[in-house]
């Protein structure tokens, strides 16, 4: 917010601090949009070391967004990647509208494979905590 002197009085300029409003809103998505994009490299990362293969980045469809889509083995994994200050927050980010947008996506997404719906698929969710570690969650949708 900015001030002017207004007649000897100090006074607030609205219109200046609705826009240093949007400049630090629109600073703090760049950081988040980046942070994101950054944990999301660190889990194709991990999850290639154990030998899956990545086969799409922030895929979207109709239904929504996946993170990431890898093969391992002839199992297609969805991941959803969920980054905050520590793994219980990031797993608490996840919530039931959300997964649900992401299973219709998956199901959208095997839909243009060979064998359609009836390809093999897992639906994992990965936490990362703000010192970068990896915390995966294999099926993470079954229990929910």
């Amino acid at each position: 917010m900015t001030f002017h002197i207004d007649r000897g009085n100090w006074r607030a300029d609205p219109v200046n601090a609705v826009a240093g409003s949007a400049t630090i809103r629109a600073n703090r998505g760049r950081r988040a949009c980046l942070a994101g994009a950054m944990a999301e490299d660190g889990v194709a990362r991990h999850l290639e070391a154990r030998g899956m293969r990545v086969i799409a980045r922030r895929w979207r469809g109709r239904a929504g967004e996946i993170d990431l889509i890898l093969r391992d083995g002839a199992c297609v994994v969805f991941v959803e990647v969920k980054q905050a200050a520590t793994h219980a927050e990031a797993g608490l980010r996840l919530r039931r509208p959300q997964m649900d947008r992401i299973c219709a996506a998956a199901s959208e997404y095997c839909g243009t494979l060979p064998q359609g719906l009836l390809t093999e698929m897992r639906l994992d969710v990965a936490l990362v905590d703000a010192a970068g570690r990896i915390e995966m969650i294999d099926n993470a949708f079954a229990e929910a």
